[in-house]
């Protein structure tokens, strides 16, 4: 009688690595390995169990559901591994180790870093790994531990916090409403849908054609082309303080900034919540509920 495969704890890495990495090289890379070795150790589980893992296609390895059920209880014992090593590694009362935040290039300049300077300073045995990018990074597949995102419905696999509401409004340099002749408009006066359609405009490029802002401009100011468009919101802002034209702006940014006069009030069809996000089986770690409670605090949307 044949005995059943018994799965090892390096047969769960392997498994968890490849559906978090989706191709032989990536999970090779999260292991420290070769592509060839995590295939044959793929094809060695695969035939010791009899059944298929994960459906090989050009994009990549697609996990079965039994191979996602492997992956949980495997991130379920990497954060034990983890939790055990932080309390053998440091003293009592200190927090220390990596944490991977992910965000957009504006939350990060203008809410995080000043967030996380008095954290650092608290915890030196706290490192942190900053990824600014529009993408959401995936928290599944722990490419990052923490997300500070800005969106109306998060996920529903993580954990979230909503920390406010993010507003935007119209924005120029003052020097260009002055040489252009336009008046700052009184607070609640209406549009001037005219006067901001002789402005030039600076927009988000072709990357980004959802966001809010695009699709406010478009429906308002259908005759507006912009005349410089960028790969991101925060050169969106440096283009609107360097004078170029006018932009959508958050009033976080747009009132921190000595330079930019709004031409509009708040836009509600742009307004979204502002979320911090980690996944369930890692908030609990004391180096992430550390800096999630920290950033809970103190990250301030000044609107």
């Amino acid at each position: 009688m044949n005995m059943p495969y018994q799965l090892s704890s390096p047969d769960l890495d392997i498994v968890l690595a490849l559906v978090r990495g989706a191709t032989l090289a990536e999970a090779g890379r999260r292991l420290g390995l070769d592509a060839s070795t995590v295939f044959r150790a793929l094809q060695r589980i695969e035939k010791g169990l009899g059944r298929r893992l994960f459906e090989r296609s050009r994009s990549g390895y697609l996990a079965t559901e039994l191979a996602q059920q492997f992956a949980q209880h495997a991130e379920r014992i990497e954060a034990e591994l983890e939790a055990a090593r932080a309390h053998a590694s440091v003293t009592a009362g200190t927090v220390s180790g990596l944490v991977r935040i992910t965000t957009t290039d504006t939350v990060l300049h203008g809410m995080v870093l000043p967030a996380l300077a008095p954290l650092g300073r608290r915890h030196p045995g706290l490192s942190f790994e900053l990824i600014a990018t529009n993408e959401l990074v995936s928290l599944t597949r722990r490419d990052a531990d923490i997300a500070v995102r800005a969106t109306r419905q998060p996920p529903d696999h993580l954990i979230g916090k909503c920390l406010g509401r993010l507003r935007v409004a119209v924005f120029v340099s003052r020097e260009l409403a002055e040489s252009a002749g336009v008046p700052v408009p009184e607070p609640g006066a209406p549009l001037d849908a005219a006067a901001l359609s002789a402005l030039p405009w600076i927009a988000p490029d072709e990357a980004m054609p959802d966001h809010p802002s695009v699709r406010w401009r478009r429906k308002h100011l259908p005759r507006v082309t912009p005349q410089y468009r960028v790969n991101s919101i925060a050169g969106v802002v440096e283009a609107v303080e360097a004078g170029l034209g006018a932009g959508v702006v958050s009033l976080m940014m747009g009132r921190r900034s000595g330079s930019l006069v709004a031409l509009s009030g708040p836009l509600d069809e742009c307004e979204t919540d502002l979320w911090l996000l980690t996944h369930p089986e890692s908030r609990h770690l004391r180096r992430i509920a550390t800096v999630v409670s920290h950033l809970a605090e103190h990250v301030r949307l000044d609107d």
